[in-house]
């Protein structure tokens, strides 16, 4: 699996930890939001909105807020005004990073990411510097138990997935942003529990990184994803399995 799939795994680890200080169902609310904003408030008619949907009820997010940050989405309710911005730039060893932001201060979180990269030994770019070694993709993860593999890679393959990935922990489907819904609603049917489900920008290839600059590259993407206004972070590190074992367990 490439550095992006083996770091997807580490924070959906981690992600209990985060419901318990709020952080998910605040950026979840923020991405419900601007999907309502951006694609209407119907979720049969808004697919990024019902991806969005669907993984706060992923986390037993309660109707009432989906509803709620709809309404604010549509201007049904009053609410700050979400700006949509990615953020490019490099980590240690040259390391390619994204951090995708929903903010409402455009200022604040450019001085806080370059401050962020800096510290960890990496420099926040221009737009446009990495994003070319990007492509949209959609990852549903399932973890090993909920499916046969040859079932499930028959299953997503039939509905239109790319590929299917594996590692200790689990599975990944891979797909193209058009057919994400279709596969993830065709697993679904079939009764496979999907750990988790996004489209993301993952790396078209991948750069090895070891020792200090791999310990620097995973506490920045931490640090990132910890960031209130911080969507998502994708980057194109290949990190050896042990030091992301290491890293996850701490």
């Amino acid at each position: 699996m490439s550095g992006h799939s083996k770091w997807s795994s580490i924070k959906h680890k981690k992600a209990a930890r985060d419901a318990k200080r709020g952080k998910v169902f605040t950026k979840l609310i923020k991405e419900i939001t601007i999907a309502a904003r951006l694609g209407g408030g119907d979720p049969g008619a808004n697919p990024r909105l019902r991806t969005a949907i669907a993984a706060a009820k992923a986390q037993s997010m309660p109707n009432d807020n989906i509803d709620r940050a709809v309404k604010k989405g549509t201007g049904e309710l009053g609410g700050g005004a979400l700006e949509e911005i990615s953020y490019e730039g490099y980590g240690p060893g040259g390391v390619a990073i994204i951090a995708d932001v929903l903010s409402d201060n455009r200022n604040r979180v450019v001085a806080e990411l370059r401050h962020m990269f800096s510290r960890h030994g990496g420099n926040l770019g221009e737009a446009g510097c990495v994003a070319w070694m990007f492509k949209k993709r959609g990852v549903i993860s399932i973890e090993k138990g909920a499916a046969e593999e040859d079932k499930l890679i028959e299953l997503a393959l039939e509905a239109g997935a790319d590929d299917v990935t594996s590692d200790a922990d689990g599975y990944q489907v891979l797909t193209a942003p058009e057919n994400f819904s279709a596969v993830r609603e065709a697993l679904e049917r079939a009764g496979i529990a999907i750990a988790n489900a996004e489209i993301t920008k993952f790396p078209e290839n991948t750069v090895k990184v070891s020792g200090h600059a791999a310990e620097q590259v995973l506490k920045l993407m931490e640090e990132l994803e910890d960031h209130d206004d911080v969507q998502g972070v994708s980057a194109n590190f290949d990190i050896e399995d042990e030091v992301m074992a290491q890293f996850s367990a701490a």
